[in-house]
């Protein structure tokens, strides 16, 4: 579709501003329009209305999309996006693509499914309640992927180019350099999600380009993790429940932190400081990804921690139990004590973890660890802030149980990390965006970035757009 040429790159902020969710960000070159992440807004309900919105330019208009990573806040409105109308390309990484395959069909899946039993048990507003995309527009949208290897240039559009280098989030994570051609080069770095310099399974992100301008997320932009208590806490959870007779729950995402809490528990039974309890892994889409992390370890990719290459049995700790039908999930019903149920989603806003929580919630002996960010008005913030009592399909489940936050488990990078990050560049950038964070983190970093480091720190509008020009420090 034609579009209204610019004089001046743009970057229209289109989701990821004020929320950890719906990462959207739109660059308006003077050839070419891309997107860079593509997420779905999650958490309150105000966020995941904007899901359902007309997007806010046609997606037909967009020549193509960028993923800094698989997670479904950055890649889950792609489908829908194609339903409207997008037929470009989507480049990613080789693990990025392995895991939109499953992240993209078990959305969609979702989608039909929690649309089917509002349905049945009638209370959606809707009548009927519909999903906001089907499998088959899943399926139809990966077709359109293309492989970008780490640390090469890759042309994406007409006078668009991107770098894709390591970002150490989750598998195939990266930040991304975009090149945006003119009278002189614009350039535009993405973090994406920032991942931590000790994560367990893979290496620390590689230093940020030299860039005009930098948009750097803020998940844990007002506070630092404590990584000594974080083994320690999940020590003290595990070993206090099964001493009770209880069973650990443990609200997980399914790409990556799945993992990194079964190479914890690994390690922690074969060293005696926990018991060697049966754990339960209940989500299939968790399941496919530990098969793409076994086979990225097997293989030795390149993001894979040297030490741990060729080394997959790190992630199967003696009694983990793979439950993948309907039926095993059901079976764990009947576990009463001594167990771990790991299980998505990690905010607990659906999937099979809404059927333990509902059933173990009400029994003091159980725990819920929380090993991950809980996004305002998500179930998982409200257990943490001491919630009595919460909503699940229709009706209001007692929280009798105890509650643990073991968040410093997160692969996300903290405000120190972020700020090492930053300082490692080679330049100064013009500007430096902070996005994908709630009001208060993100307004915290940017008066860290400001106060140590001297920048020009901005916290843009949701909606808003900005010009972007080579470096105006050329001019003195």
């Amino acid at each position: 579709m034609a579009r209204a040429r610019v004089s001046v790159p743009l970057i229209h902020f289109l989701g990821g501003t004020g929320t950890v969710t719906g990462s959207r960000f739109l660059v308006d070159g003077h050839r070419a329009r891309v997107l860079v992440d593509c997420g779905l807004y999650q958490g309150p309900k105000a966020l995941r209305e904007r899901n359902w919105a007309p997007f806010p330019v046609e997606p037909e208009s967009v020549d193509a999309v960028l993923l800094t990573h698989a997670h479904v806040d950055h890649s889950g409105y792609l489908p829908a996006l194609y339903r409207s109308g997008f037929r470009g390309k989507v480049f990613a990484t080789r693990g990025t693509i392995d895991l939109c395959r499953i992240v993209l069909l078990d959305c969609a899946h979702l989608q039909e499914e929690e649309a089917g039993f509002a349905n049945r048990m009638g209370y959606s507003k809707h009548d009927p309640a519909l999903p906001l995309f089907t499998i088959q527009d899943a399926e139809a949208a990966l077709h359109h992927f293309e492989v970008a290897p780490f640390d090469q240039r890759v042309e994406v559009a007409e006078d668009v180019s991107a770098i894709f280098r390591r970002s150490g989030h989750i598998l195939g994570s990266a930040s991304i350099a975009l090149t945006v051609e003119g009278r002189e080069p614009v350039r535009i770095l993405f973090s994406g999600d920032m991942g931590r310099p000790e994560h367990p399974i893979l290496l620390p992100p590689e230093p940020p380009s030299v860039c005009d301008a930098l948009l750097v997320e803020s998940t844990y932009g007002d506070r630092d993790h404590r990584d000594a208590d974080a083994v320690e806490r999940l020590v003290d959870v595990v070993c206090r429940t099964t001493d009770r007779g209880g069973v650990v729950l443990i609200p997980a995402f399914a790409v990556d932190r799945t993992e990194v809490v079964l190479l914890h528990l690994h390690r922690l039974i074969n060293a005696g400081e926990i018991p060697a309890v049966d754990i339960y892994v209940d989500s299939p889409m968790a399941l496919a990804a530990l098969a793409v992390y076994r086979r990225a370890i097997d293989e030795g990719w390149e993001e894979v921690r040297p030490e741990l290459r060729g080394r997959a049995e790190i992630l199967e700790p003696s009694g983990l139990v793979e439950a993948r039908s309907v039926d095993d999930s059901k079976a764990i019903h009947g576990v009463s004590e001594g167990a771990v149920i790991i299980s998505a989603s990690g905010m607990a806003t659906g999937g099979r973890i809404l059927h333990h929580l509902e059933r173990r919630l009400p029994n003091p002996r159980n725990s819920v660890a929380l090993v991950g960010f809980q996004a305002v008005e998500t179930r998982g913030r409200r257990l943490l802030s001491g919630a009595r009592q919460v909503k699940m399909h229709g009706h209001y489940v007692p929280v009798r149980c105890e509650i643990s936050d073991v968040s410093a488990l997160s692969v996300h990078a903290d405000r120190g990390e972020i700020i090492a990050w930053l300082r490692s560049a080679k330049e100064e950038p013009d500007s430096v965006f902070v996005v994908h964070g709630e009001p208060s983190p993100a307004a915290a970093l940017r008066e860290q970035i400001e106060a140590e480091l001297g920048w020009n720190a901005i916290v843009p509008a949701h909606l808003e757009r900005v010009q972007v020009t080579a470096s105006w420090r050329s001019a003195y």
